[in-house]
């Protein structure tokens, strides 16, 4: 199934591989796993954002300009001017989402974008080109949220590229194939779903992740390391007859992945196998005492433990 996105996704994709980490795996065989659940970023697929530093701003504010180019929109201001304005935007929604409550709150980009180029146009900073935007989606010369999504597309990929983590469709129809459910729960944006699905392969068939079995920070407005996310995924599994002990979390990071989904009863698999995106919080109380079932360090030996 292709999506408007697909194209700009493939421009920009850069070949990556792991770096590899002094960890050592831990290897069992967990009995009774009926369902393997996936974080996407630093699991699934190589982030390059996971090293970023301070000192690539400057790369952030070349992104940005040349982003709202390729959407048609002529930019007059300051690049890193620019950046900021994208960030204080994200500041602002997360404060009002924890004025209601929520601990870890998530944005949805395309509404992001949309304030940020009003906040922009506002001041005399960003236009759009004539005939940039699709024609009365948007209100008068308004932006729609298919030109939003190619706008904040265009940023992402070129701050974020990704690569498939070596290993990471064949584990994935091992897993299938042994019967297991495959699905999600990530911090991801819109096109997260299209970033896997192509870089995985998945319209080639030979694994399929559960339609009823993916979480999605953003549709939430919920981020890990809340245990929102993963507490929705247990009453979906528990509605299939599926407890939370049958059930092994993969994920990247000590805080966002192996806390939240031991919480709620899941086994925990740590997969290890990228210096990039490990996180494991060596200093971090919260996750002091946390141990997962599983470290990995290459997707190729899930299946042996839990298929």
């Amino acid at each position: 199934m292709s999506s408007p996105l697909d194209p700009i996704i493939r421009r920009h994709l850069q070949w990556m591989e792991p770096i590899p980490t002094d960890v050592q795996p831990v290897l069992r065989r967990l009995e009774g796993v009926r369902a393997a659940l996936f974080d996407i970023y630093g699991t699934l697929l190589i982030s390059a954002s996971g090293d970023v530093e301070a000192s690539q701003e400057a790369a952030r504010g070349a992104a940005f300009t040349a982003a709202l180019a390729a959407a048609g929109v002529d930019f007059r201001g300051d690049a890193q001017q620019g950046v900021q304005c994208l960030w204080d935007q994200i500041a602002e929604e997360h404060r009002q989402a924890s004025r209601a409550g929520i601990e870890y709150p998530e944005v949805d980009l395309v509404q992001v974008w949309r304030q940020t180029l009003v906040r922009l146009a506002g001041e005399g900073l960003a236009a759009p080109r004539a005939g940039s935007f699709t024609p009365g989606s948007g209100g008068p010369g308004g932006p729609s949220d298919g030109d939003l999504q190619r706008l904040a597309c265009e940023y992402e990929m070129r701050v974020n590229p990704v690569w498939p983590m070596p290993g990471a469709r064949q584990c994935l129809e091992k897993l299938q194939a042994a019967g297991l459910l495959l699905g999600l729960i990530s911090n991801a944006q819109f096109l997260t779903l299209d970033l896997w699905r192509l870089l995985l392969e998945a319209d080639a068939g030979g694994f399929e992740f559960d339609q009823q079995l993916q979480y999605y920070s953003y549709q939430y407005g919920r981020a890990k390391p809340g245990t929102e996310l993963y507490e929705l995924a247990a009453k979906g599994l528990a509605e299939r007859g599926i407890g939370t002990a049958e059930v092994v979390y993969i994920g990247n990071d000590m805080l966002k992945d192996i806390l939240p989904a031991g919480a709620v009863g899941f086994r925990t698999a740590l997969f290890a196998g990228d210096a990039r995106s490990l996180r494991r919080r060596e200093n971090d109380l919260r996750v002091s005492g946390v141990v997962p079932d599983l470290v990995i360090t290459e997707l190729s030996d899930l299946p042996a433990c839990i298929g």
